[in-house]
Formats: structure tokens, sequence, C-alpha cells
């Protein structure tokens, strides 16, 4: 580790049991050394890059948690399960899945910058998607009119985690509504949209994980604690189509270090290959697989 952030002693704290929250700008300043550490910041970081501390004009320099991850009794507990979780599934379901028929062109699309909003050039609220996707209809000899019904036959599934309800305190949980680690997929609602399943895309995505033998559970959040967006509607305001949002169960999301069912990566994998293989296309008469 390069860097620290230290709590303050309990003892000089006890508020910090009582609700305090963290600012960000005194309680989360890391510790990177002592005072013979001054100034060499950028002569490390030069050090790890193999040039000249002077050759460096600027950097996009981040803290992450380096711990390691543990499977302990049926969990998996780590930095960043979300989305990794969801982000290594779909790629793994990807690269294995074998199409049939040739009835789709299987996209696997992941985007930076969930969680400062996705307005960033490399977002999913920037023009990427479309942009790559319509080269990608050109470059099959297509024109607007072939991208615009391309679109319009097409199905996405956004994946990203969800709450699980916690043990210790489930009121946090709707109580008609809960999931659980290493129950299955998530398929997740909103009424205010802030997930884009509805009954159509719902009906297709359970039907591929039924014929899979996948799990699956719902989920929506408690009425009174509205829960944060996914790239599923943002992506949506660039590339309008069916969608559906789904994701694993998991605890203590946005922490430092969080925790999951190991079972349930196994399931998103084996939903998502399905999912690829098949292919979901839009017909006069509806959807067919």
């Amino acid at each position: 580790p390069m860097a620290l952030i230290p709590n303050v002693a309990i003892h000089m704290n006890r508020q910090v049991n009582s609700g305090m929250n963290y600012n960000a700008s005194v309680d989360l300043i890391p510790l990177y050394g002592g005072e013979g550490e001054k100034d060499s910041f950028k002569g490390r970081i030069a050090a790890l890059a193999g040039v000249a501390a002077e050759d460096i004009v600027t950097t996009d320099l981040f803290l992450y948690n380096p711990q390691k991850g543990y499977e302990w009794a049926s969990f998996i507990s780590a930095p960043r399960l979300d989305d990794l979780q969801c982000a290594f599934s779909a790629l793994e379901a990807f690269v294995s899945a074998v199409p049939e028929g040739g009835k789709a062109l299987p996209v696997y699309a992941l985007f930076d910058n969930e969680e400062v909003g996705s307005q960033t050039k490399q977002g999913a609220a920037s023009t990427f998607l479309y942009d790559v996707l319509k080269r990608v209809i050109k470059s099959l000899g297509g024109d607007e009119d072939t991208y615009l019904m391309a679109v319009a036959n097409s199905f996405m599934v956004s994946c990203d985690n969800a709450h699980s309800i916690h043990p210790n305190h489930p009121e946090f949980s709707d109580k008609n509504h809960t999931v659980h680690m290493n129950g299955g997929v998530v398929i997740k609602y909103n009424a205010n949209q802030k997930y884009t399943s509805d009954a159509v895309s719902v009906a297709l995505f359970k039907t591929v994980c039924d014929g899979a033998g996948v799990p699956v559970q719902y989920y929506a959040n408690r009425a009174d604690m509205p829960g944060g967006s996914t790239l599923g509607n943002i992506a949506n305001t660039q590339v309008s189509l069916n969608t559906v949002d789904i994701g694993l169960a998991q605890l203590a999301m946005h922490s430092s270090f969080e925790t999951a069912g190991k079972d349930d990566t196994a399931h998103m994998v084996k939903a998502l290959t399905a999912f690829y293989s098949k292919g979901i296309t839009a017909t006069a008469e509806g959807y067919e697989f």
C-alpha cells in the first residue's frame, strides 16, 4: 500500500457510533508517509512508471483498496464487487457463448465513470455506444435506416449489483421484495424508471433464465429509500431499445470491502451465456430466440 486513511481513535470521537457523517475534506485525507517522505511522491510515481520525474507533465491518480478478495463459507468478499462481479460475469459469457444461427450480433459494452454520473466522454451518457454501433453497421454495408432498424430490433441487459437483505437491518429492504445472496440473478424494478425493467423485457429475460436453469429473484427499493440509477436507463438516452436491469445480491455496497454469494457469479455467467448464445430479435409477430 502507498497510503492509508486512518480513523480517529474512538476514544476521541465518541459520536462515530451515533450516526456521525464523515467529512470528505477532513476524515478521508490519506496518510502517505512520515517527515522523511515529504516531496517524494512524484519521484516514486516516476520510478514506478520508469521515467524521470521531470518528464511527468500531469497525472490521473486515484486511491483504491489493494486488499485481496477471499472466499469463505458460501460467500466472497472483496473490494469493488459492485460492479466488477457483473462486469466479469458478462465478459466470461461473451467470450464463451456460441451464437446460434447468426441471427444476432452480440455486443459487450463496459462503461467507465458510473459512480460519478456517467457524463464523461467514455461514460454511458456519452455517444460512445451510439458511435461504435453506428460504425459497426456502416462497416457491414448498412446505412442510417439499417442502424435504426437494428437498434429497434435489439435487446439490452443492464448488469449492476443489487442490495441483499441485511441480516442485522432487514428494515432497509421492502419486506415484499427482498433478495438474498446465492439466490440467483436479481431482476430489478423501479416505478420511477431508475431501473429499465418492464413487462416485456422481464418476460424475455426470464424466459432465457428458465431455459438455462438459472434461478431468478425480484428486487425493488423501499418506496421511501430511493436507490441509485444504473447504466441501462442512462445508455437508453443515447441508444433506445428494450432493456432489463439485473444484478447479483450483495452486502455493504460501495464500502471498501463488499460481500456477495459465491454461487451467484456462476448463475450470472450461465444466464448471460444463454442470452448471448440464443440472441433476442424482434419480428413482426413479436420477439423470437
